[in-house]
């Protein structure tokens, strides 16, 4: 048996690939389900209404939904990340992280520069406020597992 080098197994690469052809990998069973928890408790609508004040009424550059904000967060949170740059490469990486962040294949996900400005703009009682709310909604559907 000949050994082929690695020049030898390359080929070019398809100019244009459909959408459906891509790999849409498994996301995450704890991403999985604490996004359905999210949604369950409408958590878009919350963070949206919480953080309303931040936001301009005029539309200038696009802005970082709350609600992507904050998952980005959870995910730094519950990966050990601490930097915003750590996140935002994670969730760049991570098809199942980008399903969490409901980001598509087709478009990047938030930079760490969008999520630091985002950051800087929405006040510490807010950030406060939002995670005590998840936690609460994780703590109450747990109570309630129990009792089954």
């Amino acid at each position: 048996m000949a050994m082929g080098t690695r020049k030898d197994q390359e080929q070019q690469e398809e100019m244009w690939i459909p959408q459906a052809a891509l790999p849409k990998g498994s996301s995450h069973p704890f991403y999985q389900r604490l996004n359905q928890l999210l949604e369950e408790q409408k958590f878009d609508r919350f963070v949206e209404g919480r953080c309303r004040r931040f936001y301009a009424k005029k539309r200038g550059r696009p802005s970082l939904a709350p609600g992507v904000y904050f998952r980005m967060l959870l995910i730094g949170y519950f990966e050990g990340i601490d930097s915003e740059r750590g996140i935002a490469w994670r969730a760049q990486d991570s098809l199942g992280l980008r399903r969490f962040l409901r980001v598509g294949l087709e478009e990047s996900s938030p930079d760490h520069s969008t999520v630091s400005r985002t950051r800087r703009r929405i006040d510490v009682e807010t950030h406060r406020e939002v995670f005590s709310w998840v936690l609460g909604v994780v703590r109450r559907k747990d109570c309630s597992r129990d009792r089954r």
